[in-house]
This record gives C-alpha cells, sequence and structure tokens, in this order.
C-alpha cells in the first residue's frame, strides 16, 4: 500500500507487478478507482456551464455519450484531464483526477455561483459512490453475466444506467485506462465490496493496483496528470488538440482560446512523443531527451515525463517533451539516465495497439 493523492492504494497485489500487467492483457482486472472524484452537474444550463471550463464540444453528445475533454486556464495550460458523460438523466457526469480534486472543485464552484448570480441554472452535487474499472479482453463476458442489458450494444465511451450483478443503480461506462476494452461502474459506496467480490469470484479476474494500472497506461499512451501534462502544458503541445470541438475552435470560447488556437497556426515548439531504448529503462525525469550525436547539433533538451519496462513488449518505453523539429517517429536522441547518455528512438504511440470496443 502506497500514500496517493490523499489515499492508501495498493501499488500490487499477491501475483506482483508482472503477472498483473500481463494478465489484464490476456484476461481481465478488477481496479479500484475510487479515489477518483465523481461529480454530478444539474440545470437547464449545465452544459453551458461545462463548456465554459473545458474544450470539448460537449453539447453535441448524445444521452449516454462522453469524451475526454481538458479543463484550461487562460495561459493555455491543462488544470485537469477529465470525461464528461451527458447522462441519459437529468445531468452531466464528470470523473476528475484525485490529484486535481480540491482546484477542481473551486473552480466549478466558482463557476457555477458566478453563473447562478446572473440568473443561471446550474448546481453541482459530488458523489460518494465507489468506482471499480474491469479492464480486459474478457470483461464483456466476466460482466454480461451479471447484466440484463446487452453489452454488446454499449460501444466505447458510452454509459447506461442499471443494475450490475444484483446491485442496483450503477452506472456502467466503457472506457479505461489500459488500452483494453474494459468499463468503469460507479456504484453505490455500500455496495461496492460486494460487489467486488463477486466479480473477483470469477477465476478470470485478479485485482490489480497502481504499479499495473501505470505501466498499462503508458503502453496505450495515455497521459498521467501531473506528469506528462500539467497547467504548463499546452493541449496542441500534449497532442491532445483531437479534444477541441470543431465548433469550440471556430468560438474560441474556452479559457486558453487564443494561446491554443495560435499554437495551432504556428505549431508549438515541443511536443509529446513516444520513446523506445534499450539499456537501463528511462524513468521519469530520468533527464533530458537530446539529438543523437553527429551529424544532429545538440538542441535544447526535452524532459522524460513517463517511462518503464514494457512487460508487453520486452523493452523500454517512455513520453516526453522534445523540440517539435525532433518529434517525427524515427528520430535517434539520446537519453540521459544515471549520468549516462543511451540511445532511444521516438516511436509513434500507442506502443501497444488499443482494443476499445465499438458496437456494430
Amino acid at each position: 500500500m502506497v500514500p496517493f493523492a490523499g489515499w492508501s492504494l495498493p501499488l500490487h497485489y499477491g501475483q506482483g507487478h508482472l503477472q498483473s500487467h500481463l494478465h489484464t492483457r490476456r484476461r481481465c482486472s478488477l481496479f479500484d478507482v475510487s479515489h477518483m472524484p465523481q461529480t454530478r452537474v444539474y440545470g437547464r444550463d449545465r452544459v453551458r456551464f461545462m463548456e465554459s471550463l473545458v474544450v470539448g464540444d460537449i453539447a453535441e453528445l448524445k444521452p449516454g455519450q462522453g469524451t475526454l475533454t481538458l479543463l484550461t486556464n487562460e495561459k493555455g495550460g491543462i488544470v485537469d484531464d477529465l470525461i464528461v458523460t451527458n447522462t441519459s438523466e437529468d445531468h452531466l457526469y464528470v470523473v476528475s483526477n484525485a490529484g486535481c480534486a480540491d482546484k477542481d472543485l473551486a473552480i466549478m464552484r466558482g463557476r457555477a455561483a458566478e453563473l447562478q448570480a446572473t440568473g443561471s441554472d446550474v448546481h453541482l452535487e459530488v458523489s460518494d459512490n465507489a468506482l471499480l474499472a474491469l479492464q480486459g479482453p474478457s470483461m464483456a463476458r466476466v460482466l454480461q453475466a451479471g447484466l440484463s442489458d446487452d453489452l454488446a450494444k454499449l460501444s466505447f465511451m458510452n454509459s447506461i444506467t442499471t443494475t450490475v450483478f444484483g446491485v442496483p443503480g450503477c452506472q456502467v461506462t466503457r472506457c479505461g485506462y489500459t488500452g483494453e476494452d474494459g468499463v468503469e461502474i460507479s456504484v453505490p459506496a455500500g455496495r461496492a465490496v460486494e460487489l467486488a467480490e463477486r466479480l473477483l469470484g470469477v477465476p478470470d479476474v485478479w485485482p490489480a493496483g497502481l504499479a499495473a494500472r501505470d505501466s498499462l497506461r503508458l503502453e496505450a499512451g495515455l497521459c498521467l496528470y501531473g506528469n506528462d501534462i500539467d497547467e504548463t502544458t499546452t493541449p496542441v503541445e500534449a497532442g491532445l488538440l483531437w479534444t477541441l470541438g470543431k465548433r469550440r475552435r471556430a468560438a474560441m470560447d474556452f479559457p486558453g482560446a487564443a494561446i491554443i488556437m495560435a499554437q495551432v497556426k504556428e505549431k508549438p515548439k515541443r511536443k509529446r512523443v513516444g520513446l523506445t531504448s534499450e539499456g537501463p529503462p528511462i524513468r521519469e525525469a530520468a533527464g533530458a531527451a537530446s539529438p543523437h550525436s553527429p551529424p544532429c547539433v545538440p538542441m535544447s533538451p526535452g524532459t522524460v515525463t513517463s517511462g518503464c519496462p514494457s512487460p508487453s513488449l520486452g523493452k523500454n518505453i517512455a513520453m516526453g517533451y522534445v523540440e517539435a523539429a525532433h518529434s517525427r517517429a524515427g528520430t535517434a536522441l539520446t537519453v540521459e539516465v544515471r549520468k549516462k547518455q543511451h540511445p532511444a528512438l521516438v516511436t509513434k504511440m500507442p506502443f501497444v495497439p488499443t482494443q476499445y470496443y465499438t458496437a456494430k
């Protein structure tokens, strides 16, 4: 168990990190992600409220549909990455990062108060539900046994409210942080242990902790807030331009829009890239990534933000920021690990193909 954003979370269980990671890729694992805040936004002006904070097109979301979006500041920096779902009920459902809980809630409550003062109808409710993530290729078979709804009709980034293994009022969202087909289940806190034990009673399902969660998400090319993105990083630099809705780009009505759209036009000076290497693993803050020795002339260094040995690939993977001129896949770089230079290669992400499910 380790401290994490004010919580005590499992780093790994008895099987160890490597076996847990590979089991998730081959079968499925259960992650307790209840540390992630869940907020419901009510009121007729809830979409306008949300769009005043984030870059995504929330108005275009169909009932039950969600999207990854970014909460930005006036300098174009990423305050947090969120999943916002337009539920089939009368509210938006927002899942955010535990490490950003206090600042996110302060920003959301502040904006809600501003809008309420001008007559707008919006209010927030912080949920005390637990959140369980079931991830891996066996997920659908395991979960379907406890559902009356047909999972084959539930596409990636869509959700339903249903009964799961006898526990009513669960919101099941087909998403996750591993690159595999998976769901996140928002479950009433008083019945979370019951549901978790029911799932773990299936032989295919192992419990998994933070170590596997981190290596799985890195293989999938997904960002960890505070490492790979933060308030000094823009969506353009981070390779997250796809989160900007087309209508929102034209309207330029989100925080930091002028700076972000100027970067879209002029191209950023640095970009987030994937890296592979041999030798010692590249860890976050391991050192600078710079162009390989001659014929390249070393430029100002980049920064490694995440890294680990990939259990699936059997080689070192990492992500970080380099000057845009050196961000093309196949570019040879050197990375400093323990004060020694090692060769690395800019590599397309995801490192391992994602298996997100799209209903036929």
